[in-house]
């Protein structure tokens, strides 16, 4: 009965000092403390960056279609079996190396994008003395929403 009683003053007391440190952790934000959220997909959605990046990626992919088309057409039109594996171990080569350099020149577009955006962001939040920038989709509520004015920024 003893361990008991001790068990429980033990739980007791460390509920009490939890709740004591929680309480203390969020008495330290300051009263002025601003927080904003940003809706990145609207952001992003509205980028014309990103509609010319999108664009300029489906004319890459037809540009690799029509490769395809090609090689399968010389493929076909080679008789000598050992020339048409050559000749598909050469054009598998070339659609790598053309879809390697697609896809590099892609993140690195993306990524400009992504620093711009931020960098907008970021000096937004600075100009109007916000302390916390949130994405806009983990915030259940509360927050200034300043993703109409970053949209307008990223244009």
């Amino acid at each position: 009965m003893k361990t008991n009683v001790k068990i429980l003053t033990i739980a007791f007391a460390a509920f009490a000092l939890g709740l004591t440190a929680g309480n203390y952790a969020i008495s330290d934000v300051p009263a002025n403390f601003k927080v904003a959220v940003v809706d990145v997909q609207k952001v992003v959605a509205s980028s014309s960056q990103v509609k010319t990046l999108k664009t300029e990626q489906a004319k890459k992919g037809q540009e690799l279609a029509k490769f395809i088309e090609t090689a399968k057409a010389a493929i076909d039109k080679e008789k000598d079996a050992a020339k048409k594996k050559a000749l598909e171990a050469k054009y598998n080569k070339e659609f790598q190396a053309k879809r390697q350099a697609i896809a590099k020149d892609y993140e690195t577009k993306l990524l400009s994008i992504d620093r711009n955006i931020s960098s907008i962001i970021d000096a937004k939040a600075k100009a109007s003395g916000y302390n916390l920038v949130l994405a806009k989709g983990a915030v259940l509520s509360g927050g200034t929403d300043i993703s109409d004015e970053i949209s307008k920024q990223v244009k």
